[in-house]
């Protein structure tokens, strides 16, 4: 089957599941057949590595913490099913409807509430797998044997294997993963040519800086817009508008009682003309002056006008960025992945080309250009999704919903038989849960989950009160870069491209380990709505130690090959060995704030998913920026842009240390002793990996061209990080190396 997005494979009336769920106690997911990583045949692994068939059994030497997330994906690259089982349907597994890879309720198109982040009732329109009280989704697809979970007659009359369906859906998460890392990849891998052209084009010079200073708006508005603060306002609320819709009673995808309009066409109506004209207006007032904000941003730089009008031409991205990151928010919102990963992608494509053809004409001007034309991709690569899965309001005049199909009665659920239910009676973690009983909206206290007597929403309110500290906490976590560069303008030219492409390559670790919290993010922010704190809980638990372990292997690499990693990527052209030396210095220092970096971006996720305003976080960040400040004004005139480097690192460490400690009192009660243990092991690996790799890259470097040294200490980092790791029983090491192990015997 040809998998378009994360839906395409969810069978019907079951949740989209944590990467980890597989292994949790109780889960039959976690039935191996044979011997598993830690218990025999038969026995479901918890989270913290003990078997359920023994509950007085500890978990093995150095393994407690989160079983790790990347098993998912590594089973899903190796070509296995999830955990100990075989890929595809098992025995007793509901198959799947004729032609269902796009299924609906009546009309054959996908509805827009498929993916959810909050719970949907029983057979609502928009019920999807995000659910987190699972039932039937009824009048949407159905097997040929009935809803899943309903008796089979012609197996027998059993029941549904709630097993099988488990393994059908263990690796849900981890193909979305898959399809955004893959993309991401894709991304970064077209960035690094476009800073290869730019490099080689126009080296360290003037005219880079002034691009590189123009190049701060696309920067600034990304973050803003697309990665941060946009996605933590609108993904949760499009996730309760969408749960709003799949409330009980609304069978006509609107409010219940039959009145009101749909809520996420009211969420859009209610927002995106808004977003639009502030906007426009932003733009508008960045071109006219663009010189004043040159000047705030570079004081000391030397050719002003230049990079005015590189900043003219780049403004335009603070228009086509914000649109591309509401469509992106409402697509991921959606459970719609593919689109969004796209983006950069697109720009990159637009960056490159646009270069390529008017540099010789326009100079750097022509590579501003394609930062405007590269925003105006983004948003078109993902047009055809919106439109098709978001409803967009004419900008003149608010349209009233349409009414769709009424869905099949919820009275199918209410009349299956009790055996159907399989495991009602004691429920999966993270499997098919028993459907909740029917309750009167007026009854229900409204939460951001259910509406409020009389058809009014009572979900988070898109307003000035959640919007300014999401919008703070972005805006001071990129306000570090603009630090860098205010304080880099005083040095010699090549100061600022020195930084930039040290940080560009540094950061890839980051961007890649943060993919799996964009996808869950969607989840998080369901299970808060929906009370359910627990799974939220261990959703955040295993998220660092995935992010931990991919970006602390990262840093090993960039530590321990850091000249190699430079003269691969940039060193042609106007881009010489003193360049490489430089860059590859500075990128060693900023590899030192990764993890902060990683665990501010993963943190963050948590605070803002509840709906509920918070300016913890801002504050945190805005101490972290203090400290940046400071040690970086200090540093400078002694250390360069060694300083500033160490400066960054110095603060957003701060940051990440305050929102760790800070995140279990307010949000979620994570066990921050567990994770800081595991993430110290993976430490002690990383300083490990790095030595080898220092010792290692000078050797392969003088007896081999510079991309096979490059792959050789890889290598060598890859090993002694993976084999330290076992050593001192990092758990994310122990079990990834435990599943490889297994694969590897059951290929032979």
């Amino acid at each position: 089957m040809v998998v378009r997005d994360a839906q395409d494979i969810v069978p019907p009336g079951q949740e989209l599941p944590p990467l980890m769920l597989p292994f949790e106690a109780g889960d039959p997911r976690g039935t191996t057949g044979g011997e598993g990583p830690h218990g025999p045949a038969g026995a479901a692994v918890d989270a913290r590595g003990t078997t359920a068939a023994d509950p007085s059994a500890g978990p093995p030497p150095g393994t407690r913490g989160p079983v790790p997330a990347v098993a998912a994906v590594v089973r899903l690259w190796t070509g296995g099913g999830p955990a100990g089982g075989a890929r595809g349907s098992a025995p007793g597994s509901a198959p799947r409807a004729a032609g269902s890879g796009d299924v609906s309720g009546g009309g054959g198109a996908r509805t827009a509430g498929r993916m959810s982040g909050s719970p949907p009732g029983p057979g609502g329109p928009g019920a999807h797998p995000y659910a987190a009280t699972g039932g039937v989704r009824t009048g949407r697809e159905t097997a040929p044997d009935g809803p899943s979970g309903a008796v089979r007659a012609d197996r027998g009359g059993g029941t549904a294997d709630p097993g099988a369906e488990g393994r059908r859906l263990g690796n849900v998460l981890a193909r979305a993963a898959a399809v955004t890392a893959g993309l991401t990849v894709a991304g970064a891998v077209l960035g690094l040519v476009r800073d290869q052209t730019i490099a080689q084009i126009y080296g360290a010079s003037t005219e880079s800086d002034a691009f590189l200073v123009a190049w701060t708006v696309p920067e600034m508005a990304a973050t803003l817009l697309i990665e941060d603060a946009m996605a933590l306002l609108l993904v949760p609320a499009f996730s309760h508008a969408i749960a709003h819709r799949a409330a009980p009673g609304a069978a006509d995808g609107r409010l219940p009682g039959g009145g009101g309009e749909d809520p996420v066409r009211r969420l859009v109506s209610a927002t995106f003309p808004r977003f639009l004209a502030v906007l426009t207006v932003a733009t508008g007032v960045l071109v006219v002056f663009a010189p004043e904000f040159v000047h705030a941003l570079a004081p000391g730089f030397r050719d002003p006008g230049l990079a005015a009008d590189c900043t003219r031409l780049t403004a335009l991205t603070v228009l086509t960025y914000g649109v591309a990151g509401y469509f992106s928010a409402a697509l991921r919102a959606h459970g719609r992945f593919l689109h969004p990963a796209a983006v950069y992608i697109a720009s990159n494509v637009g960056i490159i080309g646009t270069t390529l053809l008017l540099h010789s004409v326009w100079g750097v001007r022509g590579a501003a250009t394609g930062v405007a034309v590269g925003g105006l991709l983004m948003v078109l690569v993902q047009l055809p999704s919106v439109v098709r899965h978001v409803a967009l309001p004419p900008l003149g005049r608010r349209r009233a919903a349409r009414p769709r199909p009424a869905p099949a009665s919820a009275s199918t659920l209410a009349s299956a038989p009790a055996s159907a239910a399989g495991p009602a009676a004691a429920p999966v973690p993270g499997g098919p849960r028993p459907a909740p009983a029917a309750v009167a909206p007026a009854a229900a206290a409204p939460t951001a989950a259910t509406p409020a007597a009389g058809g009014r929403i009572a979900g988070p309110a898109v307003g000035m009160a959640l919007l300014a500290p999401i919008v703070f906490f972005a805006v001071s976590r990129q306000a570090q870069v603009l630090v860098e560069r205010f304080l880099a303008s005083s040095l010699p030219g090549g100061a600022i491209s020195h930084l930039n492409y040290a940080q560009k390559i540094a950061q890839m670790p980051m961007v890649l380990s943060l993919m799996f919290c964009t996808v869950t993010f969607p989840v998080v922010a369901q299970a808060m709505a929906g009370g359910d704190h627990e799974r939220a809980r261990r959703r955040v638990e295993h998220d660092l130690a995935l992010a931990g372990l991919v970006v602390l292997l990262g840093t090993a690499l960039i530590l321990g090959c850091a000249p190699q990693i430079v003269d691969v990527l940039f060193e042609r052209g106007a881009f010489d060995a003193r360049d490489t030396a430089t860059t590859a210095s500075v990128m060693r220092v900023y590899a030192l704030g990764l993890i902060g970096h990683t665990l501010v971006g993963a943190l963050g996720r948590p605070f803002f998913s509840s709906g509920r305003p918070t300016w913890f976080p801002a504050a945190a960040m805005a101490v972290g920026l203090a400290v940046t400040v400071l040690a970086g004004s200090l540093a400078v005139g002694p250390l360069g842009v060694h300083g500033i480097a160490a400066a960054n690192a110095a603060g957003i460490c701060v940051t990440a240390l305050l929102l760790l400690r800070g995140l279990g009192p307010r949000v979620v009660a994570i066990e921050v002793r567990a994770v800081s243990r595991a993430i110290g092991r993976l430490a002690v690996a990383t300083a490990a990996a790095a030595l080898a790799g220092r010792l290692a890259c000078p050797l392969l470097d003088a007896a081999l061209p510079g991309p096979a040294a490059l792959l050789g200490g890889a290598l060598v980092v890859s090993a002694v990080f993976a084999a330290t790791g076992y050593a001192v029983r990092a758990p994310e090491v122990v079990h990834l190396l435990a599943l490889v192990r297994r694969r590897v015997r059951h290929v032979r």
